[in-house]
């Protein structure tokens, strides 16, 4: 079994953003040295790391000497080319590891890790030409989505298409090889995370309900509300994912709720979630934490959930509520924060663009559909005045 890496520990996070910056701030919390590796200087994460190394995740030997400063390295987004995973893996323990990183980074080769292992997802064919397109259209059907293969995420790099002039036209604007999937006409969109340790212990946070805002996460329920046998079978797939990955540290599964009741896969997030921010307040260990304890060969916490709680995404379209302003105008905080049981969290980014995610907000409430309500009551109260 491998030895602990106890606090007083340094801990190398690979990506600046909002992520590692809440997992840099669980690590001081539990009395580690977060060290953070970014292109950008005064990251996010960095802004709270004992240390920020900036360099690019291609420049190999930064990479190494920045593992060899440290006792672990984790990451903050998926994005991360594989290549730097195995560079940092020679020089200390690497999680998730760089097959993790392979398969979760490329929706293509996702979908089909997921569909070798019997894990359900919409029908989908790869596809790179005019020809490839007419296959697909006619094995899979309209309406459909063309997604890129790589590099994804809040919508970007896909379209959806209802008829084959609309596919064609995407396939020509998209490029490369692209994913032709199956429209998924769902009632819910929801997500499992669930954390892994060195020894293959599993927890799992309940299913929660995800909003999207022009395909960006608007509000997170937690929990979803779902009948006990449909929670149960959410926290089942995302256990299959974990086991049969090996990951060790947090992932995320997104799942669509179909109208017929089934659950289907859509995305892996090997890394804390958006959708797992309300767990700072509202549950005994947060998604952090759990990271931060699987990295370091500790024993999981505790996942139970304290209380219902929602998520709010505070995007930078809050620094613009006139069209006709030049600079962006700062929120209103105090008229947020006078609102009992909000929790705050900006990210210390410096330009608040429109759609950019600045912070989030938390609130807890006796009902996950109340704590909503408020969470965007509260989120409209910062356009006042």
């Amino acid at each position: 079994m491998t030895r602990p890496i106890l606090p007083g520990s340094s801990i190398g996070i690979l990506g600046g953003g909002q992520l590692g910056r809440m997992l840099a701030l669980a690590a001081r919390t539990m009395g580690y040295s977060p060290h953070v590796l970014c292109p950008e200087g005064r990251s996010p994460a960095g802004q709270v790391a004992d240390r920020e190394v900036v360099a690019a995740y291609d420049d190999l030997d930064a990479v190494r000497r920045f593992a060899a400063d440290v006792a672990a390295v984790t990451f903050e987004f998926e994005n991360v080319p594989a290549a730097a995973a195995l560079a940092a893996a020679a020089c200390c323990p690497v999680h998730p590891s760089a097959e993790v990183l392979e398969v979760c980074q490329h929706r293509l080769r996702e979908k089909r890790w997921l569909a070798a292992r019997g894990l359900p997802t919409a029908d989908f064919r790869s596809v790179r030409t005019p020809e490839e397109l007419r296959a697909a259209i006619d094995a899979v059907g309209l309406p459909a989505v063309l997604k890129t293969s790589g590099f994804g995420y809040d919508g970007k790099g896909q379209r959806r298409v209802t008829t084959r002039g609309e596919a064609k036209a995407a396939l020509a604007d998209l490029g490369g090889e692209l994913i032709f999937e199956r429209f998924v006409d769902f009632t819910a969109e929801l997500s499992v995370v669930a954390a892994r340790s060195t020894a293959g212990d599993l927890v799992t946070y309940g299913p929660v309900e995800n909003r999207h805002q022009h395909h960006i996460l608007d509000l997170t329920l937690a929990p979803a509300g779902l009948p006990p046998s449909l929670s149960a079978r959410a926290q089942e797939l995302a256990r299959a994912v974990l086991e049969a990955l090996d990951v060790v540290g947090v992932l995320c599964v997104e799942l669509f709720l179909t109208r017929q009741g089934d659950l289907l896969v859509n995305e892996l997030a090997p890394r804390p979630h958006n959708s797992g921010h309300y767990t700072i307040e509202a549950c005994e260990a947060s998604q952090f934490e759990q990271q931060l304890r699987a990295v370091c060969g500790l024993p999981l916490g505790d996942a139970t959930q304290r209380a219902p709680a929602a998520m709010a995404n505070l995007l930078g379209d809050l620094w613009w509520p006139d069209p006709a302003l030049t600079t962006p105008r700062e929120p209103r905080w105090p008229r947020l924060l006078g609102r009992p049981g909000v929790h705050l969290h900006l990210y210390g980014k410096r330009d608040p663009r429109p759609g950019r995610k600045m912070g989030h907000l938390t609130v807890l409430a006796a009902d996950a559909e109340t704590a909503g309500l408020a969470a965007v009551a509260a989120r409209t109260a910062l356009l006042e005045g």
